[in-house]
């Protein structure tokens, strides 16, 4: 935190949604804290708030994004289901990423909390690594650890035929869950 005003509320919280709805790229909470001159737990608390007033803002492994829908566009979206891994991860990322498409989330069945659900947000080797570097720096484990590798990640792309590629790309690689 710089020396400065303190931005304040209400008037901090507009900002933080200004300024996550103008940016392209996902902003950190250590980003946010700075412009606003408080602490990144500060900014913590106000997403927490901002998301209960049904503010679309998603946490991502590069920060947070401010997930409106998009205008007529139309994408497509289907649940793969995959096993592999922790040092697959990378390798299956970049496989779906290359093709152009988004991978949205990962999810996994748990035997005690039901289903778990985390936003990746990753559409290029850019942000694949910027993931796996953060996973690596803070020791955090890949929920598919916790299920033996299965897992399931939503998809989008803006043509069919891409998930259906995706399919049988991570099908030849092994990564798909047989049928």
């Amino acid at each position: 935190m710089t020396p400065g005003k303190k931005i304040l509320g209400e008037e901090r919280r507009k900002l933080i949604v200004e300024w996550l709805r103008m940016s392209k790229e996902p902003l950190t909470g250590g980003e946010l804290a700075n412009r606003s001159n408080v602490s990144r737990q500060v900014i913590v608390n106000d997403i927490t708030l901002l998301k209960a007033r049904n503010e679309p803002i998603i946490a991502t492994s590069q920060g947070y994004c401010y997930f409106a829908p998009a205008a007529p566009e139309q994408w497509f979206e289907r649940s793969i289901a995959c096993s592999h891994k922790p040092q697959d991860t990378k390798e299956e990322l970049n496989l779906l990423v290359d093709l152009g498409l988004l991978v949205k989330d990962v999810k996994i069945e748990h035997p005690v909390y039901g289903d778990l659900t985390a936003s990746i947000m990753v559409s290029n080797r850019r942000e694949v690594t910027q993931f796996i570097q953060r996973v690596n720096e803070t020791n955090a484990s890949y929920l598919s650890q916790l299920t033996d590798g299965v897992h399931l990640h939503t998809i989008a792309a803006r043509e069919e035929r891409i998930l259906d590629e995706a399919e049988a790309v991570l099908k030849q690689a092994g990564f798909l869950l047989a049928e």
